[in-house]
């Protein structure tokens, strides 16, 4: 099968949507530093896979314990096979197993997935959060704490193996090239109505921008160069990795309206709807299947 990867970088608006160790009562946003100790806040790769297989509307691969104590291990049992459950065809899996000489069974994953980042400065704004009325049915005295907030924009990059997805040397598995393309596109459809659970509220993580195609090469083009300054999506940056081999294979989906350079994005990018991106990619991925 000839080798083709699917690359799509995602800008979306979210506020708050993922929480790593607190501090005393404050509940600290996952962050990273750049520069000169400017703070970025982030969705972890990991929670973004959680959300996009719990949307995916597909049966989740069983898991077991294995040893116990602080060596016990929570891995997929040795029955979940790719044919049955997409969930490890997209994202891999490692089974050890005891006195194997191999040390077990491992795919990597085939869907590979960025941190979503934030594109605006973390400027330490606080939640202050309290139990009053539930305490005031009692006369009792509210508790308190708080939580860091920060509403941004983030940006995430999906990588896809297309010619990878349905085959498991492990298990000498392959799968039709039908399931291969409804899998994918079906992940497609979950990426474009993303969304995730926190704290009460549902952030909506479906794109506002998103540019990408399905390459001869598995490079995640647009990871690096799609960025955010005054509301603007930075054009020249974009275009700086254009390259011939790339640029024809390249779409872009966009919310009208959300940025202020819509008419510059419009005459230098490929410019479709956002529902239309979605379309397209998927008509790409069902052609590449339905030629091999």
């Amino acid at each position: 099968m000839k080798v083709k990867g699917l690359a799509l970088t995602v800008i979306f608006e979210a506020e708050s949507a993922n929480y790593g160790e607190g501090v005393g009562n404050v509940a600290s946003l996952k962050k990273i530093s750049r520069n000169k100790g400017d703070q970025y806040t982030y969705i972890s790769r990991q929670a973004l896979r959680y959300n996009m297989i719990e949307q995916l509307g597909e049966a989740e691969a069983p898991v077991k314990a294995e040893g116990s104590g602080e060596k016990k291990v929570i891995q997929f049992s040795a029955e979940a096979t790719i044919d049955k459950y997409p969930e490890i065809d997209f994202f891999g899996y490692l089974k050890t197993e005891k006195k194997a000489a191999s040390g077990g069974k491992k795919r990597s994953a085939k869907v590979r997935l960025s941190n979503a980042i934030s594109l605006e400065t973390f400027k330490g704004d606080l939640d202050f959060l309290t139990n009053k009325g539930l305490a005031d049915r009692l006369k009792e005295n509210m508790n308190i704490a708080q939580a860091e907030i920060h509403r941004s924009y983030y940006r995430y990059t999906v990588t896809i193996d297309l010619d990878q997805i349905g085959i498991d040397k492990e298990y000498d598995l392959e799968l039709p090239n039908s399931e291969k393309a409804r899998r994918v596109n079906k992940l497609l459809d979950t990426i474009s109505v993303l969304y995730r659970d926190i704290r009460g509220r549902r952030e909506d993580l479906k794109p506002l921008f998103a540019i990408g195609g399905v390459y001869d090469i598995k490079n995640p083009v647009f990871q690096n160069v799609v960025d955010i300054k005054n509301n603007k999506i930075l054009v020249d940056e974009i275009n700086g990795v254009m390259f011939d081999n790339i640029k024809a294979d390249t779409y872009c989906g966009l919310i009208n309206g959300k940025f202020d350079n819509d008419n510059e994005i419009k005459e230098n990018l490929n410019v479709v709807s956002m529902p239309e991106i979605f379309s397209i990619l998927k008509g790409k991925v069902s052609g590449y299947y339905e030629g091999n």
